[in-house]
């Protein structure tokens, strides 16, 4: 079920402030699309990558499709041209983490904060000034109530998937268009990479997907 946007414990909020515990829309992860109608929201993980980054964005500009770019806060700093042409192109960027720890939730308070607060101000330092960061997912779907608390307090809606690609397993082209196939469906939160290794059976399957989503009339929204 999609949730609202994170609701913000206590008054202002500051880098590294967590809640007491999380409550409301703080203690959910998004799973669904904004708005109605008939539509799927992309996402795309471990980037930005001066390869992949690139081909992604100008099969998505052909398309006139949206995304939301998940980004791990050194590379965001280190491809800060990336991440600002993402914004440029209209789409939404995420934080994704300092060092994509998929254990992250076995680890101290500390450590929480580190991996989400200072991705996201590399993030942000990255984008500019013009750049909203509205999502934090968490490396492997490593989700606790601690990190989404410390997510929520710090502005970040905790982003799921219903719809994952697996292509990072790199199964051929056609088994990551299988693996979208399987689950797809309206409202369906789409996982794919542009990060983290090769992904040229990515770039190739998207530019399938996107033919195949045009084709029956799908619409490309954001994470709600």
């Amino acid at each position: 079920m999609p949730s609202g946007p994170a609701s913000q414990p206590g008054s202002a909020n500051t880098f590294g402030q967590l809640p007491s515990a999380p409550t409301g829309s703080d203690a959910l992860v998004s799973h669904g699309v904004e708005g109605s109608g008939k539509s799927v929201a992309l996402t795309f993980d471990d980037g930005p990558d001066p390869r992949w980054t690139p081909q992604v964005l100008a099969l998505l500009a052909q398309h006139h499709a949206k995304a939301t770019f998940c980004e791990i806060g050194p590379l965001a700093q280190r491809y800060a041209y990336l991440t600002k042409a993402i914004v440029a192109d209209g789409d939404r960027l995420c934080d994704h983490s300092v060092h994509h720890d998929e254990q992250q939730n076995r680890k101290s308070v500390e450590y929480n904060i580190h991996e989400i607060i200072d991705a996201k101000r590399e993030i942000a330092n990255a984008a500019g000034n013009a750049a909203k960061l509205v999502y934090y997912r968490a490396p492997g779907g490593d989700w606790s109530p601690t990190i989404r608390g410390i997510a929520g307090a710090n502005h970040l809606q905790s982003l799921g998937w219903s719809d994952d690609a697996n292509d990072w397993r790199r199964p051929g082209v056609y088994g990551i268009l299988r693996n979208i196939n399987q689950d797809l469906r309206p409202g369906a939160i789409i996982l794919m990479h542009d990060g983290g290794g090769d992904r040229s059976q990515t770039v190739q399957a998207l530019a399938r997907l996107l033919n195949q989503l045009d084709a029956q009339g799908y619409g490309y929204g954001f994470p709600a």
